[in-house]
């Protein structure tokens, strides 16, 4: 499953390089897939709109099953009416552009991968870092996503999601670092235009932050030009649970 369509090339180079890693064993990868853009959608599902599948010709001349929802239809839709169960794995990606810091959360590769694990699959999102003026190199991170999706499938790990980002300058050797979500990715920003009518209209947009504490994904990324490999639980209670729970019950008890 992807966020960029279909017919993205990353995901095609993904499931040559999971079938190429995996090819002494009994496996069948199946892309399920919006038929259209679907980034920053989230977790997003579709409750008020009718879905379709449609069955669709690949480039490599294999089938897939274009969607007309988001990333987590299309995990819901592959679970229940495609595969009729829970796959050993749901792989998101390999989105054009990194999905790092606290912002993944609107991230439709990332909530492709939550909502995989959500059902019960282990589960990877996997993005490349992208500018305008540069040639993605699908191969590399499609590669190393395989090596690491085998040993997760294999052995496991104490997370839901594995999201991986590689650098433009990915290469096999580049260095992977197991990091923490940095606090933001973007600083916001809303252009306000107006339209023939006199009446504005706004476009949401935002530049990027390089800087963040060494450990973070943003780090790693960004200013290190390595992996970053960042384990993620669907469970987002704060970790000073009970800490919290001392304080803000006093606050409770003069209600």
């Amino acid at each position: 499953v992807n966020d960029d369509g279909i017919y993205s090339e990353g995901t095609l180079e993904l499931k040559h390089e999971i079938s190429n890693e995996l090819n002494n064993e009994d496996i069948n990868i199946t892309i399920v897939a919006p038929i259209s853009q679907q980034s920053s959608v989230g977790r997003s599902i579709s409750l008020y709109d009718p879905i379709r599948i449609s069955k669709t010709k690949l480039s490599d001349g294999s089938c897939g099953y274009a969607v007309s929802g988001t990333p987590a239809d299309c995990v819901i839709l592959g679970i229940h009416k495609i595969l009729n169960k829970t796959p050993d794995m749901v792989v998101s990606g390999i989105n054009i552009g990194e999905n790092i810091g606290t912002e993944i959360t609107t991230s439709g590769t990332v909530g492709a991968a939550f909502e995989g694990a959500h059902h019960g699959a282990k589960a990877i999102a996997s993005s490349i870092q992208v500018d305008c003026e540069s040639n993605l190199n699908f191969k590399t991170p499609a590669k190393i996503t395989a090596k690491i999706g085998k040993g997760y499938l294999y052995n496991g790990c104490n997370c839901d999601v594995i999201n991986l980002n590689f650098p433009i300058t990915v290469k096999e050797d580049t260095p992977i670092e197991i990091t923490k979500l940095a606090r933001r990715m973007y600083h916001a920003k809303v252009n306000e235009r107006t339209d023939p009518r006199n009446r504005s209209y706004y476009w949401i947009s935002g530049a990027p932050t390089n800087h963040a504490n060494e450990g973070t994904d943003i780090h790693t990324l960004m200013s290190k030009k390595n992996i970053s490999l960042t384990p993620l639980t669907l469970d987002t209670t704060i970790n000073n649970f009970n800490d919290f729970a001392r304080g803000y019950q006093k606050i409770i008890d003069k209600i």
